[in-house]
């Protein structure tokens, strides 16, 4: 098939790019770069089944396909409050020209929602049914409502024009092909322990988390994309394996024994959610899905990737850091 992914040279839109094209299909890749980066598409640049545009969905795309995978939107709080005005627009503008593109090409579309439109929850685990906590006018607002306000779009353009959609929302990922500053936690405490820098810890760390490993995350998209059953979401992808962000640090610490790093502490940030865990009855059920990666496998796959980074960056530059 022809398949459009757009953020596909982000985190995650990298990884499904790959996989898309390892199965055979013609991938189109459109990214403004915002937080995408082309060095997470080097291996895909000769492949004559893949192809690269530059394109801010906040404008609309005239292009023939069979499938839309919409991941296009700065997803790290460091990237999407620099610019929540333009983080608001790409979650909302930005969903309505999929929606229309996928509405001219009868083509079926994948809006990748988030976690993060359950706010700080009052119920744990988090279900689909839960409506969810979300403060509108708060500094994550512009993307958690945004998000929001994409799935409300999906629903309407499904029950007014019968846009074939599929709708998942996504829990804490992780793995290589993260950015190096994105601020988020294991990131930030991988990146840290490396370099021997202190691991910021905001809150007491009693926070919880469950992280997915980056190749279970996109199983999970293909699956719900392909899914034959007429089952269009919202579902939830993440790991049911919850952690609080105090062991998290001392898992990283503990894989990177080499590292001198400490745990300070901050004040922690508004709206930060206290616990975060999905219920993934409803993917296990209708995509007979689940996480196979453990924590630590993935994180050491992850701390291998960012030495990596910090071996070639030093060898090239010298002065190198990027604290």
């Amino acid at each position: 098939m022809k398949i459009l992914v757009t953020g596909g040279a982000g985190f995650i839109g990298s990884h499904l790019c790959k996989t898309l094209v390892d199965q055979g299909h013609d991938v189109l890749c459109v990214d403004n770069f915002f937080t995408g980066s082309k060095d997470n598409l080097l291996e895909l640049m000769d492949y004559k089944k893949f192809e690269l545009m530059r394109h801010d969905i906040t404008f609309p795309l005239y292009v023939e396909v069979d499938q839309i995978y919409n991941l296009a939107c700065p997803a790290a709080p460091v990237h999407y409050q620099f610019d929540p005005v333009q983080t608001t627009k790409t979650s909302v503008h930005g969903s309505i020209n999929m929606l229309g593109l996928a509405k001219r090409t009868r083509a079926r579309i994948l809006q990748a929602s988030t976690s993060e439109i359950y706010g700080d929850p009052e119920i744990h685990p988090q279900k689909e049914s839960y409506l969810g906590r979300v403060n509108p006018i708060g500094p994550r607002a512009c993307y958690d409502e945004g998000k929001r306000c994409a799935e409300t779009l999906f629903f309407d353009y499904y029950r007014q024009y019968r846009v074939d959609i599929r709708v998942a929302r996504i829990f804490n990922t992780y793995g290589p092909n993260m950015d190096f500053n994105d601020g988020r936690v294991v990131s930030n405490f991988v990146t840290k322990a490396l370099q021997n820098q202190d691991l910021e810890i905001y809150g007491d760390g009693s926070q919880t988390r469950s992280f997915q490993y980056i190749d279970d995350l996109i199983k999970g998209l293909v699956s719900l994309m392909e899914n034959k059953q007429d089952f269009i979401g919202p579902v939830n992808l993440g790991n049911d394996q919850e952690i609080t962000v105090k062991q998290l640090a001392g898992k990283v610490l503990e894989l990177a024994p080499e590292s001198q790093s400490r745990l300070v502490y901050k004040d922690l940030p508004q709206d930060d959610p206290i616990r975060r865990k999905p219920d993934i009855s409803l993917a296990k059920n209708k995509l007979n899905w689940q996480p196979q990666i453990d924590l630590e496998t993935g994180l050491q796959k992850t701390i291998s990737y960012f030495k990596n980074i910090l071996k070639h960056e030093s060898n090239h530059n010298p002065s190198f850091t990027k604290a």
